[in-house]
């Protein structure tokens, strides 16, 4: 059983796992949203949390505590000085963690960790957008086509081209040097 025990290893040793965490931490704060794998963006969640929260604190111990895991002072300053007061009324959770994609070399899910009352760039957010870009379907295929037969049409030039028994083109190849 593993009860009580907090925190994951993440598949590194623990000086491994602190730098990629302060680095991960750093970017988040620097950015306002990274996009990482699920189990480090539920980890960086954590200590992102606690240095948002060292940063209201607003003291000089706080500040010498967020340095130990922030690694430049320019986002120390951006922590204490831009974020800590855009969280000042806020008792916690200030940040949010989308579940977004699996990544296509390993297929490991992926996540996007964002603040909360992140500033956004272009008016809207990604995700809430009503409609979907013109000129844009649903899925691979979805078009009806042409010919009016129930089936989707595939992709592909063969199909594009409008040849139906139509040998697929083959890729040309460099000469071997």
């Amino acid at each position: 059983m593993r009860h009580r025990w907090s925190g994951r290893k993440l598949g590194r040793t623990s000086a491994h796992r602190q730098a990629l965490l302060r680095n991960l931490v750093t970017a988040l704060l620097e950015h306002e949203t990274i996009e990482t794998t699920d189990a480090k963006a539920k980890e960086v969640r954590r200590v992102a949390e606690r240095m948002i929260t060292l940063g209201k604190r607003g003291d000089l111990h706080a500040r010498r505590m967020a340095l130990r895991v922030v690694r430049t002072k320019e986002v120390t300053t951006k922590l204490f000085d831009e974020l800590a007061p855009r969280f000042r009324e806020r008792p916690g959770g200030y940040t949010r963690v989308l579940k977004v994609r699996r990544r296509v070399g390993d297929a490991a899910p992926m996540s996007m960790v964002e603040l909360v009352d992140r500033e956004q760039k272009g008016g809207s957010s990604a995700g809430a957008r009503s409609e979907p870009k013109a000129g844009r379907t649903k899925g691979k295929g979805s078009a009806a086509p042409a010919d009016g037969t129930s089936k989707p049409r595939r992709g592909g030039r063969a199909a594009a081209a409008g040849s139906a028994g139509a040998a697929k083109p083959t890729r040309a190849r460099r000469a071997k040097v």
